[in-house]
């Protein structure tokens, strides 16, 4: 264990954060692990992790005006773990999201598919805060405490417009804002489109390539039949 760092504003309980973000990316690698061993494809392309830093969490919560302590840092607020999970296909998310809702110490607190429905400016991302029950004591003094993890899940699509409109969004006295926000939107809607076809796609070649196997299962246990011993 490192040793406590007493100003930060997590406190004694600063060195769990990590703990528990190194668990939770070692089941998302498990389960990268056997969706490609079930189907020969990966779960998901890439995880970015992140602790808040102390410099954000004060700044957070000073907008909020509550104290910089750590019951605010961990508890009131519910970022101080977060993960992006992107995936190839729309698909894919919701089997992540099935995935996590099957974790015996994780209750979802917060949900918001902004895929299904995506916010006005085209953004479009699959959203949850995990409950998480842990082996290490929390900031109410419960031995299995629990920690909060916010995580994001959205394909390579939607990150890369989500990451381009970041930058966009952020530049000041740009002329001709509304026309901009309309082909940001305009882009969003367009990349969402192709993205169900690429996975329509992908469904077809899945479905052949059963198929073929079949075929080839049925054919060789026609051919033994057919062997005179």
């Amino acid at each position: 264990m490192n040793s406590i760092n007493t100003n930060s504003i997590y406190g004694e309980y600063a060195e769990y954060l990590d703990l528990v973000l190194e668990d939770l990316s070692k089941r998302f690698k498990n389960f990268d692990d056997y969706v490609l061993e079930q189907t020969g494809e990966h779960g998901f392309e890439h995880i970015i992790t992140r602790i808040k830093s102390d410099e954000s969490m004060r700044e957070k919560c000073i907008r909020k005006g509550i104290p910089e302590t750590p019951y605010s840092a961990l508890y009131i607020n519910t970022d101080a773990i977060g993960m992006r999970i992107v995936t190839s296909f729309v698909d894919d998310i919701y089997l992540m999201i099935k995935y996590i809702k099957s974790f015996d110490n994780c209750e979802v607190i917060e949900e918001k598919d902004y895929i299904k429905h995506a916010k006005p400016n085209g953004y479009r991302s699959y959203h949850l805060i995990l409950a998480v029950t842990t082996d290490y004591p929390d900031v109410n003094g419960n031995e299995k405490g629990i920690y909060y993890v916010e995580i994001q899940i959205r394909t390579i699509a939607m990150d890369t417009w989500a990451s381009l409109e970041h930058k966009i969004r952020y530049k000041k006295n740009i002329a001709e804002q509304e026309l901009i926000s309309n082909e940001l939107k305009r882009c969003a809607d367009e990349l969402a489109s192709c993205e169900l076809s690429m996975q329509t796609i992908r469904g077809m070649i899945r479905s052949k390539l059963s198929q073929n196997e079949n075929n080839d299962e049925s054919g060789n246990a026609e051919n033994k039949e057919n062997t005179v011993i």
